[in-house]
């Protein structure tokens, strides 16, 4: 199979697209590299899929999916028959100074890709990355998918909202078969610096303060990498009946508070953070809780990998990074 993954130099994109790549599959990857964060990382995470493509079975183009017209000549060029749309302008608070960044790339590249897969005449399966975000200020965990998700804290929640309307839409017009995912704090290996794991580590390990939003009194439901990437691939070949759009939950199911994940970063790291304690961030939400009885029921999915594990393999790759 063919397959397209956008964002294939971001994170999650990297990963999934190892794992396609070792089951088999050929991947067409598109990321237009910006500069949200250090392009460096991408290039490197690129350079290990190239490195690790035996089989020759990537292939890497340079592209921003808010160009309709580069996307228009990628679909007359490939046959795909599923796509993973990754890419989009991530980031909660990044989204309160730079909202066209969120504009361009989650709202007009969202519906270029759209566009892109109603036109694909061998097409299966279009899944995309959604966000828990959209769940707000839910006081009721876990957070279930038929949970209202009206009320976004953030100019990035509400385009992951908008992606999942849009999708809804030409799903229903075109016969499109769509999967929205509900991703829960991602993290792990090759993960973006602009996060807690990333921005902690690297803060400790250089005797650096680190800020602790709402006084450490936040709850999140951080899922490791490689659970996610699990998750993502049962889903390829299960796409909804009658190309109606199906929305997944999918994180690990056991949040843990903000203190508790820093003195599980400490223990591993050996060193003690000095904290700087600061008040609730515009955008920001109390808690993220998973329910993940949806996805385990039509793919058998159940995360693996405890915090302590996760963070290690993180720590470990973190280090070898910045040699």
């Amino acid at each position: 199979m063919s397959i397209l993954v956008t964002g294939a130099a971001g994170f999650i994109g990297y990963h999934l697209t190892l794992k396609l790549m070792s089951e088999g599959h050929e991947v067409i990857g598109i990321d237009n590299l910006n500069d949200y964060y250090d392009p460096a990382l991408k290039k490197t995470r690129l350079k290990s899929l190239t490195e690790q493509d035996h089989d020759h079975k990537f292939t890497f183009k340079e592209l921003d999916i808010s160009d309709e017209y580069a996307l228009q000549s990628l679909g007359k060029g490939h046959q795909f028959s599923h796509i993973y749309h990754l890419a989009a302008q991530a980031g909660v608070r990044y989204s309160l100074t730079n909202p066209q960044a969120y504009t361009q790339s989650n709202l007009v590249g969202h519906v270029n890709m759209l566009e892109l897969a109603r036109h694909q005449k061998e097409l299966k399966h279009f899944i995309y990355a959604s966000s828990s975000s959209i769940y707000g200020d839910s006081t009721t965990a876990p957070f279930q998918e038929d949970r209202m998700t009206e009320q976004p804290k953030s100019l990035y929640a509400a385009t992951k909202k908008s992606n999942e309307l849009l999708t809804q839409s030409y799903s229903h017009l075109y016969g499109i078969a769509a999967t929205g995912l509900r991703f829960f704090t991602v993290y792990g290996p090759y993960g973006r610096p602009d996060m807690a794991p990333w921005l902690f580590t690297d803060a400790i390990l250089a005797g650096r303060p680190i800020k602790v939003f709402n006084q450490g009194d936040l709850r999140r439901d951080f899922t490791y990498v490689a659970d996610i990437v699990d998750g993502c691939f049962r889903l390829l070949n299960r796409p909804p009946e009658n190309s109606l759009q199906s929305i997944f939950n999918i994180g690990h199911n056991q949040p843990v508070q903000l203190m508790t994940f820093i003195e599980t970063l400490e223990h591993i790291l050996g060193l003690e953070a000095e904290k700087i304690m600061m008040p609730m961030q515009p955008g920001d939400v109390y808690e993220t809780s998973a329910d993940i009885t949806k996805i385990n029921k039509h793919t058998g999915f159940k995360p693996k990998t405890s915090l302590t594990e996760g963070l290690t393999n993180f720590v470990t790759w973190f280090k070898e990074y910045h040699q």
